[in-house]
C-alpha cells in the first residue's frame, strides 16, 4: 500500500509541476489555486506514504536514508507558508521542481542503501537537523534564481508575464537572507549532533571522509555569506550568486553520501 502511494505521490507532483509551469507562463489566476491543491494532495500522499512505511508490517527494518531523503527535502510546506502568508504563487513553479526531483532521486536509490546508524534510529537528530537546514538553503537558492531572473528581466526590460509574478528584488532578497539565517543554525546543529552520534558509535568525532569534507565546506561558506550579508551588507546580486553556488556544496554533499554508500555518520 506504501508503494502504491508513492506512485500517487509521484504522479501528483508530476502534475503539479506541470500546472505550476503553466501558471508561470499564462496571466490566469486560476491555474494558481488548482496548482496548490494539487501540491497539498501531493505532499498528504507522500506523508501517508512514509507513516505506513513506518507501522507497516515491514516497519520492522529501520529507516533508510533515502527516506529521509525523501521525506525531509519535501519543501511542500514552505511553499504552503509562503503562499498563506505572503501569496508568492509563483514560488511553486520552482520549489514543486525540486521536490520532485528529490523523491525520484529517493526512489532511484538502490535497495542495499544503508540504513541509519543505531544512534539514530530512534531521534534522527543528525539527520532531520540536517536536512531541515537543507531545506532552508533550498528557500535561499530559490529566492536567489528567482532574483536573478528578475533581475534579468528588469534590465532587458522584458515586462512580460513571468515578470509580472515575481515578486519584487526587494522581497527576494529578504526572503534569501532570511532562509540562510533559519537554514545555518539547523545545519550547524545536524553537523554537532552527527559529530557526538559518531564519537558514540565509532570513537572519533571526525572521521574526514568525502562526505564530512563536503558538509563542513559548505558550512564554512554560508557562514562566510551569513557573516557577509549581516556586517558588511553583502544584498543584491553578489547575494543571490553566492547562493545559488554554496547550495551546489549542498548538492554534492547530499550526492557523495548516497553514492559512496556511507550512512550519515560516515
Amino acid at each position: 500500500m506504501a508503494a502504491v502511494c508513492f506512485m500517487i505521490t509521484l504522479v501528483l507532483y508530476i502534475v503539479a509541476t506541470v500546472s505550476f509551469f503553466s501558471y508561470s507562463l499564462r496571466r490566469s489566476e486560476a491555474l494558481s489555486k488548482v496548482s496548490l491543491g494539487i501540491t497539498v494532495c501531493g505532499f498528504v500522499s507522500h506523508t501517508i506514504a512514509l507513516v505506513m512505511r513506518m507501522v507497516g508490517p515491514s516497519s520492522s527494518a529501520p529507516p533508510s536514508f533515502s527516506d529521509a531523503l525523501s521525506f525531509l527535502l519535501d519543501d511542500h510546506p514552505c511553499v504552503l507558508v509562503v503562499e498563506f502568508r505572503h501569496r508568492i504563487h509563483v514560488l511553486g513553479s520552482f520549489m514543486v521542481p525540486l521536490a520532485l526531483a528529490s523523491l525520484v532521486s529517493a526512489a532511484a536509490l538502490p535497495e542495499t542503501v544503508p540504513t541509519l546508524q543505531p544512534v539514530l534510529k530512534t531521534l534522527w537528530f543528525h539527520v532531520t537537523l540536517s536536512m531541515l537546514g537543507t531545506v532552508g538553503f533550498t528557500v535561499a537558492f530559490v529566492a536567489g534564481v528567482m532574483y536573478l531572473i528578475q533581475d534579468r528581466l528588469l534590465k532587458s526590460k522584458q515586462f512580460n508575464v513571468l515578470y509580472s509574478k515575481l515578486p519584487a528584488l526587494d522581497f527576494l532578497d529578504h526572503l534569501n537572507q532570511q532562509s540562510i539565517v533559519l537554514g545555518f543554525p539547523l545545519l550547524t546543529l545536524g553537523i554537532v549532533t552527527g559529530a557526538i552520534s559518531a564519537d558514540f558509535s565509532r570513537g572519533s568525532y571526525v572521521s574526514w571522509n568525502q562526505e564530512q569534507t563536503w558538509a563542513l565546506v559548505t558550512w564554512v561558506f554560508y557562514f562566510v555569506v551569513l557573516l557577509g550579508r549581516l556586517t558588511v551588507g553583502w544584498r543584491a546580486k553578489r547575494a543571490a550568486y553566492l547562493t545559488v553556488i554554496g547550495f551546489a556544496g549542498v548538492i554534492l554533499t547530499l550526492v557523495g553520501v548516497v553514492l559512496k554508500g556511507h550512512s550519515p555518520l560516515s
